[in-house]
């Protein structure tokens, strides 16, 4: 018998799981019809597993247990011990939780801003190459994209979206020109890009970061547009 020419076609689905803390600013809820901007915040690696009090040691976990004022729906999702936010099943995870949020609560879709540190630096940067007409503007801190993945080059993508990047100049962890290489192809291909280095700075460059107001009337500044 000779071999014969086959095809095979089969759709799969996978479960996907996500523990996440929620914050829902004064008055959500209280005007009827009234939509609120959303920042999603991806942690770094030290905050992974299955506690979420991990997750409000640092970013914006962590600036809205003292700041309950803070004028955003603010996500902050917990990623699972030994998984990474830029791979494919923790992308397609948040792509399907912000689905759920923006769903279920008074969100504008419109005004949905994404930033992250260190590991959640890179997601950022992953994430919003994966879905680059979701975010308003986005805005990873001490991070890169992977060679591995195709980054930097497909950083263009993003060039509609407005980027705030920020790293500190004495990193030890990701090196200054993870970021370096992101910001500068972004620019390359007419991006809207800025980009913030502190120069005395070492791994840490989120706390000064997400501590300055500066952000957040950044980030309202920007509403969703279609990539030209």
């Amino acid at each position: 018998m000779t071999q014969q020419a086959c095809k095979f076609e089969v759709q799969i689905t996978k479960t996907v799981r996500l523990n996440y803390l929620l914050f829902l600013p004064q008055g959500y809820g209280t005007t009827p019809g009234e939509e609120w901007p959303l920042i999603l915040f991806l942690h770094g690696a030290g905050e992974r597993g299955d506690d979420l009090e991990l997750v409000k040691k640092h970013g914006i976990a962590k600036v809205v247990e003292r700041q309950k004022d803070f004028p955003f729906v603010a996500l902050s999702p917990q990623c699972p011990e030994d998984a990474r936010w830029w791979t494919e099943t923790e992308i397609e995870a948040l792509n399907a939780l912000l689905d759920e949020i923006v769903n279920r609560y008074a969100v504008d879709a419109d005004r949905v801003y994404l930033t992250g540190l260190s590991m959640g630096g890179y997601g950022t940067w992953h994430l919003a190459e994966a879905y680059p007409h979701r975010f308003a503007a986005i805005a990873p801190i001490c991070g890169g994209g992977l060679w591995s993945s195709g980054f930097p080059d497909k950083v263009c993508v993003l060039k509609h979206v407005p980027v705030w990047a920020f790293h500190g100049a004495k990193d030890p962890a990701v090196p200054l020109k993870e970021s370096e290489k992101m910001v500068e192809a972004l620019k390359g291909c007419g991006g809207n890009v800025r980009f913030t280095v502190y120069p005395d700075a070492d791994h840490d460059a989120w706390t000064e970061t997400y501590d300055n107001p500066e952000l957040y009337d950044w980030f309202l500044r920007h509403r969703r547009r279609n990539a030209s």
